[in-house]
This record gives C-alpha cells, sequence and structure tokens, in this order.
C-alpha cells in the first residue's frame, strides 16, 4: 500500500503552463478557465523559467503600457520557487508557507516541469483512512522497533487520533513510541495507555 511521504505521491501531474510570449490577457482567461491562482512560465526546453500569479498580474499588469502587448516573460516572478518530486510533504509545505505561496512547480533533476503541487494536495496526508494509518504503524513498531516477544502494542486509530495500549518492558519506550507515531503522514495525535512489566532477572 503507498505512503504519503513525498511530493510525487501527492502533486497533480495534469499540469497548465504559459510561454513566455503569452499575452496578459490569455494569461487572465487560462487562470479563469482552469480556476488557478498562479502558471509556471516555461522555457522551450520544458523548463521552469518563471511563475506568473494574480498577485504578478494585479502589481505588474497596473503601469503597463496599454499602446502594446504585455507578456508572461515580463509579468513573471524569476526565479521560481520550484520543488524536486522526491521532496518531502514536510519540506514543500515549509517552502510555500516561508514563501506565502498556494501552489509549487514541481520539476526533474534538469529543473523541468514535471507537475504542481498545491496546498490543498499537500493537505492530502490528512485525508488517510485510519486502517492505512493504522497498518503502516503496526508495521514499523511490531516489525522495526520492538524485538518478536519483547512488548505487547496494540494500534488503534480514530479520525487520525492514534491510541496506544498494551505492555512494554521499559517506561522509556513510550516516549520513542509516542515519537514515532507522530511522523506518520496523516497522524493528527497520539495516546499511550502502557503497563510496564520488566522481565524477570532484568536489572540484577
Amino acid at each position: 500500500m503507498k505512503h504519503l511521504r513525498v511530493v510525487d505521491d501527492v502533486m497533480n501531474h495534469a499540469v497548465i503552463s504559459v510561454g513566455p510570449g503569452t499575452a496578459l490577457k490569455d494569461i487572465v482567461e487560462t487562470m479563469r478557465r482552469w480556476r488557478i491562482s498562479s502558471l509556471p512560465v516555461l522555457s522551450t526546453e520544458g523548463r521552469v523559467a518563471g511563475v506568473v500569479s494574480e498577485a504578478d498580474l494585479l502589481l505588474k499588469a497596473r503601469g503597463a503600457d496599454e499602446s502594446r502587448t504585455v507578456t508572461a516573460g515580463e509579468l513573471m516572478t524569476e526565479p521560481a520557487v520550484t520543488v524536486k518530486r522526491d521532496a518531502t510533504i514536510a519540506g514543500a509545505a515549509h517552502l510555500m508557507a516561508r514563501g506565502r505561496l498556494k501552489r509549487l512547480p514541481v520539476v526533474d533533476d534538469e529543473s523541468r516541469l514535471v507537475g504542481m503541487v498545491s496546498q490543498g494536495d499537500l493537505l492530502k496526508v490528512y485525508l488517510r483512512p485510519d486502517g492505512d494509518i493504522a497498518e503502516e504503524l503496526r508495521e514499523l513498531i511490531l516489525t522495526e522497533l520492538i524485538p518478536d516477544g519483547s512488548a505487547e502494542v496494540r494500534v488503534h486509530v480514530a479520525e487520525g487520533i492514534v491510541h496506544l495500549t498494551g505492555v512494554i518492558p521499559d517506561a522509556s519506550l513510550k516516549d520513542v513510541l509516542t515519537r514515532v507515531a507522530r511522523t506518520v503522514p496523516g497522524v493528527v495525535d497520539v495516546t499511550t495507555q502502557f503497563d510496564v512489566e520488566v522481565p524477570a532477572g532484568r536489572g540484577r
């Protein structure tokens, strides 16, 4: 089952873009038609040369000479803020927050456009079914963190909230399990209720 961890897992592969020579009126019509607030501007090689947004249109087009055609190449913000397809979802969210951006072009290793990711796309990690989250957590905890038979951990997830219960051999393990659970995409909060039973002979 696919876990939502990187931008490629949630991005939109169908991308609307314009070229540097696209006229202002065509940019506005494209934004209106597709109900988007920004467009990547591509070079002839398919690389992202810049991004033209509604803010660019309002700020830069206002003082433009009406006797000539204003183009995307003149209006765009450059260099464009982009993100790699293998970037983490958290990293993409940080870029958006820092730049106050709603959408980011996704590029390959040669800066060619391969998709777009929006704030809504990144929020998909919080819409994961509870069953998917629980399955990933069980696999992570029971196969990687806890040696067979050393602890009894039960995982229940409801509305993104993880409930961990059972018996553990060391109280410090509770904090470890909590931190690990919080790293799983889609987890909203974590609660724990463990009994601590030190194995016989331990600590002697």
